[in-house]
Parts: structure tokens; C-alpha cells; sequence
């Protein structure tokens, strides 16, 4: 009976625990690790973790845009109105654009949002 109290919290938990912040150095270590790996990252569990905190990560940015822009409050970005598609290479460039004393301390989501900011700023 614990056992199955004890899957039922995990298994509610885990969505939430997708949507966590990650740091930049976790975020950083495992696709080195992924990379490493070559063709058999396709089968990594760690290659779906970074893809969906990547989109976990836009969608809470692109709220918190929107939720400025309805308030009246200046924006973060200025990003185009068609979205913005990145490639893994600029994924990794805006993760290893956070100097590596902070990729410990700065999240993924907070890395993207300073990489948006410079990549579509306001105003210009």
C-alpha cells in the first residue's frame, strides 16, 4: 500500500520536476555528455530532459513577455512575430555565452532570456 502512495506522488511529481529550473552548468555537462555520445544520444533519456526544459523554458519567457506587454510593463524581447526557431548550436551558444563562474547559479531560462534580449532587443 506505501509503495503504491509512494509511485502515485512520483508520477504526479514528475511533471512538475520537467518544469524546474535547471542550471546552465547541468544543462552544459550533460550535453557534452550527449555529444560524447554521437548517434547513441538519440536513445538517451537526457536528450528528451534538455529538449523539453528548452521548451519549458520558451513557453514560461514567451508568458512573461506577453503578461509585461498586457500590463503595460516594457518587455524582456522583441522577438519576431512569427517565434523563433534555434538550432542546437545556438541553443549550446547561448548556454556557454553565461561566463562559467555563474553557470552554476544562472538557469537555462535565464540564460535564453539574456540571449533573446540581445538577439531581439526592444526598440531597435
Amino acid at each position: 500500500m506505501t509503495f503504491r502512495i509512494l509511485l502515485g506522488a512520483l508520477l504526479a511529481a514528475a511533471p512538475l520536476a520537467s518544469a524546474a529550473a535547471m542550471p546552465v552548468a547541468t544543462f552544459l555537462a550533460k550535453a557534452d555528455k550527449l555529444q560524447k555520445k554521437g548517434p547513441l544520444a538519440m536513445f538517451s533519456g537526457d536528450v528528451k530532459l534538455l529538449m523539453n526544459q528548452v521548451k519549458a523554458d520558451a513557453a514560461q519567457l514567451r508568458a512573461a513577455n506577453k503578461a509585461a506587454a498586457a500590463a503595460g510593463r516594457p518587455q524582456a524581447y522583441c522577438s519576431p512575430a512569427a517565434g523563433v526557431k534555434m538550432t542546437n548550436r545556438e541553443i549550446l551558444g547561448a548556454m556557454q555565452a553565461v561566463p562559467p563562474a555563474q553557470r552554476s547559479t544562472t538557469s537555462t531560462k535565464d540564460a535564453f532570456r539574456t540571449y533573446f534580449a540581445r538577439r531581439f532587443p526592444c526598440g531597435a
